[in-house]
């Protein structure tokens, strides 16, 4: 054992001093994963942990992404749109000349979201650290999208619960509720008509929680295929494990 330490450290200095640059980061990750035991099987409660910090990675940086201005308006993605049942709404006011209208009541939605996507990361966190060890484990071994669709599905309700004031602020805060009242009376004028009614808070609530699972999804699906993005020992560790079952 001594003779390995002093090999590694006689290695490491003569390359540090000697060796370009590029080869020195690789020998610092050799030595880091040795240094912090990043391989190696885990133990339940490392996958556990593993899977939780992975997931906080991706809601952390999911809900950072979509809150900055534009993270909803500007991805085509997931940018919000008028509802499917009041789509002919927006065809019909832009028919007669009310374009500016639609335009600001999609925009008011989007920003709505991207308001609400603040406050949205504390929630995930929270639902996260109700993960149970088998949950983990089940997760790290399952498909690719195993983690975000796990909590998709367990905390949806809760979070529309919790999201829904949030949203009916937001909506109210950037005026979205005005224009769609606006453009919901120009479109009910009209003759011959059937008049429209939507629930705008149930509704930009429903898609900017399913926004924020797309990019859970992308943050999930690059720590498990992108070894670069596994920014910790321990995420070194539980993936690379994975890795191995796959």
């Amino acid at each position: 054992m001594k003779r390995t330490g002093l090999f590694l450290l006689t290695a490491s200095a003569l390359c540090f001093s000697g060796c370009d640059a590029q080869s020195q980061s690789k020998l610092g990750n050799i030595l880091g994963q040795v240094a912090t035991g990043a391989t190696g099987t885990p133990s339940s409660l490392e996958i556990s942990n593993g899977l939780k910090q992975a997931l906080e990675i991706g809601t952390s940086a999911g809900a950072d992404r979509l809150s900055a201005k534009d993270g909803f308006f500007g991805n085509m993605a997931i940018k919000i749109l008028f509802p499917t049942e009041a789509q002919k709404v927006e065809k019909t006011l832009r028919s007669v000349g009310l374009n500016s209208l639609a335009d600001n009541v999609i925009l008011s939605l989007n920003r709505a979201a991207e308001d609400a996507a603040k406050e949205a990361k504390p929630i995930f966190v929270n639902a996260i650290k109700q993960m149970t060890i088998a949950d983990a484990t089940n997760i790290l071994l399952g498909n690719k999208d195993a983690a975000t669709t796990y909590f998709k599905r367990v905390t949806t309700a809760q979070l529309m619960e919790k999201f829904s004031p949030v949203i009916s602020n937001s909506l109210s805060k950037v005026g979205a509720t005005k224009y769609w009242t606006d453009a919901a009376a120009a479109y009910n004028k009209i003759p011959l008509v059937k008049p429209v009614n939507t629930n705008l808070t149930q509704y930009v609530a429903e898609k900017a929680i399913d926004g924020m699972f797309v990019q859970v999804a992308q943050e999930e699906l690059k720590i498990r295929d992108n070894i670069g993005a596994r920014s910790t020992g321990l995420l070194q560790k539980v993936f690379g494990y994975a890795d191995t079952k796959k």
